[in-house]
């Protein structure tokens, strides 16, 4: 499992980034949030996995650290 800051999140489309404690930019869709919600924080401190997807990967399984 992998940490990082919420960088970006826009709640009508649904999509963010997640700047990885690696400094890596990784992209998410809301249904990979792990609580349910569709929603998380800008500026949030939260663990995730890998996901590979459509040749690149985005975050999955996102919740709080």
């Amino acid at each position: 499992m992998l940490t990082g800051t919420v960088t970006e999140f826009d709640e009508g489309r649904g999509l963010g980034t997640i700047t990885a404690d690696d400094g890596r930019i990784i992209p998410f869709q809301c249904t990979q949030i792990a609580d349910g919600t569709r929603t998380v924080r800008v500026g949030e401190v939260v663990a995730f996995d890998l996901l590979a997807k459509l040749g690149r990967y985005e975050a999955a399984a996102i919740g709080p650290r």
